[in-house]
């Protein structure tokens, strides 16, 4: 492993243990835990040591060993009990680190914006915020807790042997620094694999979801069967890797085993010779006793039994290394709307004013996406962009959401947008987009999704403008039935009509509109635009659209190509002068 590695380990290492210590009482709790239960194991065999020096060589009746015996069986479910209550706090202490880790994968996905995450499979999005951080559990419940208990309990059992027979407690102290040795040497590879099987099944899991989205398009070009193919070979890989990562993890414990065996059969050799009388030593000048040798050899595999846990979740630490690779780097991403300048909430206004000075438009990447741009849009102006696809109109949009980073200048009521908190410029918008999205499980709960304590007299209203309760009638539990996955109770057309009811609820002032009509029928089409026209006359709006025939009411039309606004004007202006938008309207009623 290169040197370079190495430093990348331990600096996630750190990183893990730095989200660890944001839970740290239930860390403090289960090693408590821990410790409590491994002085219960020093006690137990002594008890048992006791008992069995006292009936085999003292030949004590086993009546006045009922004590010890009552004892034993209090331990025994002592033991028990904390094993189970350990369980159970080592679950929250991982459950609370996962939840902390989730969120700040899901805030900073919502930080970055959707035209930064849009260039990765979804698939990989799910791998990481589900699979990678779920296998940190073990790394959190169980190794760190682990760490401290393996260093503890082994040197209270060596408090417990050395007083008693040194030469025992040197065996146990002689082979222990073995075991963790080998086991880190055989650990720093099994990270490394563990990283390399995280990466392939972020890779593997975005090429499928988009494979099984696409199913429709590749059966009608006849490419099914050689994308399964793929896929086949793809799997076959990830398969290899992870029997790579098993292997690994297999050689760890075997290792650990090993020398565990070997220093316990030393111990028992020693104790042998002794009691034969080859061997006079170790015992303090006395002689070795049954009861000295029952303990040292109950204790030998409890002194190893913390170290063997220990190499049992190292392969638990180098998946959660393996996991934190990508989570790591993914959070240490920037973009422009994640550059940790300080920012200002926008102060309430009733109106808005926008102004463009040599705005540009900037992909994540650094390309430019459109620009340069100058415009000033007055409170209560309703603009149309039109122009062929690809020529920035859904950029500009993406900008004045807050997605896009940009140059130059765009000011909201003289405060530029960089610098304006997103979520109070945002509760200033309101949006409606092509793909209608309806992620919450009712139909209400969909459309009150901005405004959650809207009036039922509010919701209805907006049931009614957006033409939603059209179809209402013939929802089985109306407003309160359930959606499905991909609002699959709904056709497209209903969809979209719930999207703009949304939309309608909020309270904004200005109103963004992406293709709102797009993959629509004929009636829904008219349906749709017939609410939002009359939303529109009554706030700032911009409508980004290809249907010229939807624009003649408004008040400017902008003409946007390769990323410039080349023409500006009213539908009546524009329609009569030579130029690109009599051209789209040329070719639009060429097309009909």
């Amino acid at each position: 492993m290169s040197n370079m590695n190495k430093t990348r380990q331990r600096e996630l290492t750190r990183w893990l243990q730095l989200q660890g210590s944001l839970a740290q009482r239930w860390l403090r709790l289960s090693t408590l835990l821990g410790l409590i239960s491994g002085l219960l194991i020093i006690g137990q065999a002594w008890l048992l040591a006791t008992i069995l020096q006292a009936l085999i060589i003292d030949n004590v009746a086993k009546v006045t060993l009922s004590n010890y015996f009552i004892l034993m069986i209090v331990t025994i479910a002592l033991r028990a009990a904390l094993a189970w209550l350990r369980e159970r706090v080592g679950f929250m202490y991982g459950a609370a680190i996962r939840q902390r880790i989730r969120k700040q994968v899901l805030d900073k996905l919502e930080q970055l914006g959707p035209s930064w995450i849009q260039g990765k499979p979804a698939g990989s999005w799910a791998t990481m915020i589900l699979e990678q951080i779920e296998d940190m559990q073990d790394f959190y419940s169980r190794y760190r807790p682990q760490m401290m208990l393996a260093v503890i309990i082994p040197l209270l059992i060596l408090a417990t042997v050395f007083p008693i027979n040194w030469a025992a407690g040197i065996i146990l102290l002689t082979t222990a620094p073995l075991i963790p040795v080998f086991m880190a040497l055989v650990g720093m590879g099994a990270a490394d694999a563990n990283r390399r099987n995280f990466i392939a099944l972020a890779r593997l899991s975005g090429n499928f979801l988009d494979r099984l989205r696409g199913i429709d398009t590749l059966r009608l070009f006849r490419r099914a069967d050689a994308e399964a193919e793929q896929i086949r070979h793809a799997s076959e890989a990830f398969r290899s890797r992870t029997m790579d990562v098993l292997r690994l993890a297999f050689l760890s414990s075997a290792v650990l085993e090993f020398f565990a065996s070997v220093s316990i059969a030393v111990a028992a050799v020693y104790f042998g010779f002794s009691y034969l009388g080859e061997l006079n030593f170790g015992s303090y000048g006395t002689s070795v006793t049954l009861f000295a040798g029952f303990l040292v050899l109950i204790l030998a595999p409890e002194f190893f039994q913390p170290l063997r846990d220990l190499g049992t979740y190292y392969h638990a630490k180098a998946q959660a290394i393996g996991a934190a690779e990508s989570l790591l780097t993914f959070l240490e991403a920037t973009s422009d709307n994640a550059n940790g300048e300080e920012r200002q909430a926008l102060p309430k206004c009733d109106s808005v004013t926008l102004q463009a000075t040599n705005l540009m438009v900037m992909a994540p990447s650094g390309k430019v996406l459109s620009g340069p741009l100058n415009f000033t849009l007055h409170p209560g102006q309703r603009i149309a962009i039109v122009g062929h696809s690809g020529a920035g109109k859904s950029s500009l949009l993406n900008l004045l959401l807050g997605f896009m980073p940009y140059q130059g200048s765009m000011t909201i009521n003289d405060l530029e947008l960089r610098s304006i908190e997103p979520a109070s410029w945002r509760n200033h918008l309101s949006w409606v987009g092509q793909n209608p999205q309806l992620p919450e499980l009712t139909l209400r709960a969909n459309i009150t999704l901005s405004n959650p304590d809207a009036s039922d007299e509010h919701i209805q209203r907006a049931v009614s403008r957006a033409y939603v309760d059209e179809f209402l009638a013939l929802l089985p539990d109306g407003l309160d039935t359930e959606v499905g996955d991909h609002a699959a109770r709904l056709s497209v057309g209903q969809a979209q009509r719930v999207a703009v009811a949304r939309a309608l609820l909020s309270p904004c002032r200005v109103l963004l509109l992406d293709e709102p009509t797009a993959s629509l029928d004929a009636n829904s089409e008219k349906l749709v635009m017939s609410a939002l026209s009359e939303a529109a006359s009554q706030q700032t709006t911009i409508l980004v659209t290809h249907r010229l025939e939807d624009i003649s009411g408004y008040d400017q039309i902008w003409v946007m190509d390769k990323g410039q606004i080349v023409q500006q004007g009213d539908f009546a202006t524009l329609s009569q002068s030579a130029g690109p938008f009599a051209e789209l309207l040329s070719n639009r009623s060429a097309e009909i």
